[in-house]
């Protein structure tokens, strides 16, 4: 039996995108031409996959061949987490990165000058102020995790909750405290709509320029640039309710801040501006290059118009 011909798709840009769901419990599945989670007494929830730039599933999912090639068709992340976002195990790829802006993101993060200018534009990002000048890329990550752990303690303090250091368990997740377990699933949310970025603008998310040698390098890397305006706050703040259902709490209030600071508009821009901070030209387009993985086509109109 032959596939169906369906006709070619016009992706929802990221930055107009929904920014992450969870979903748990459930089969996802194409039904009756709609994208839906079908649970055990088969009520059917439809998630309107187009409109998502990335869906975290979480244990007890399982996903049908036709709603991966769905959401692969239309840019849709895939993220196979653990339980409450504590890890994140794989990730479906929509669309691949381009030959151009993947040798680009290498050839600068192999060229030692161009990785600390790089490096330097991060910082510089993160923490509102030039880089010590003459510092090394191990030495400004060393600088920078201080940075961090200062801040982590001066939001505890504002936020009333006690706070040791961070430290979580992969495997024993309710082991963890907390304050760490909120901000193990507030930077879940985070890292999954980067990640989604970073491939539809075409690059890679293991070539990293601070971070190295993880699959999601990159990903910490842009991730951090947004981190302490974003999502660690709530963390804090929401941990120093003690709700019942932590994690579940600083998801809802993850993605509303996501909406409010309209980070999916931030961050593919952001990206571009740090990587031209390393002074290399980007290479020529290759003729066989395949397009982006949502290219932005000229329509008729403003972005509400869809012929």
């Amino acid at each position: 039996m032959s596939e169906p011909i369906l006709p070619p798709l016009k992706p929802i840009p990221i930055k107009d995108r929904i920014s992450v769901l969870f979903v748990e419990k459930g089969n996802l599945d194409v039904l009756d031409g709609a994208f839906v989670l079908v649970d055990k007494n088969g009520v059917r929830t439809h998630i309107p996959v187009g409109g998502v730039a990335c869906l975290m599933l979480e244990p007890g999912i399982r996903v049908s061949h036709m709603a991966v090639m769905l959401a692969s068709r239309v840019g849709c992340l895939l993220v196979w987490v653990g339980e409450a976002g504590v890890r994140l195990y794989a990730s479906g790829q929509p669309g691949g990165a381009r030959a151009d802006r993947l040798l680009y993101q290498a050839k600068l993060a192999l060229d030692d000058d161009a990785r600390l200018k790089v490096v330097r534009k991060m910082y510089s990002l993160r923490f509102k102020e030039e880089a010590p000048e003459r510092r090394s890329v191990q030495q400004l990550r060393g600088i920078e995790g201080v940075r961090v752990r200062k801040m982590y303690e001066l939001l505890a303090r504002q936020y009333n909750v006690s706070w040791k250091h961070r430290n979580y368990d992969y495997n024993e997740w309710e082991s963890g405290d907390i304050p760490n377990r909120c901000l193990s699933s507030a930077t879940a949310c985070l890292y999954g709509i980067c990640e989604a970025a970073i491939l539809a603008a075409g690059y890679a998310p293991a070539i990293g320029f601070i971070h190295t040698g993880k699959p999601q390098s990159f990903v910490y890397d842009i991730a951090d640039l947004f981190k302490f305006e974003t999502v660690v706050p709530i963390a804090f703040r929401i941990a120093a309710k003690k709700p019942l259902n932590a994690e579940r709490d600083v998801r809802l209030a993850c993605r509303e801040v996501f909406r409010q600071s309209r980070l999916l508009h931030r961050i593919i821009p952001t990206i571009e501006e740090v990587l031209a901070a390393g002074g290399l030209k980007m290479p020529e387009t290759p003729g066989e290059s395949v397009e982006p993985a949502i290219p932005n086509k000229e329509g008729i109109g403003d972005a509400g118009h869809r012929g």
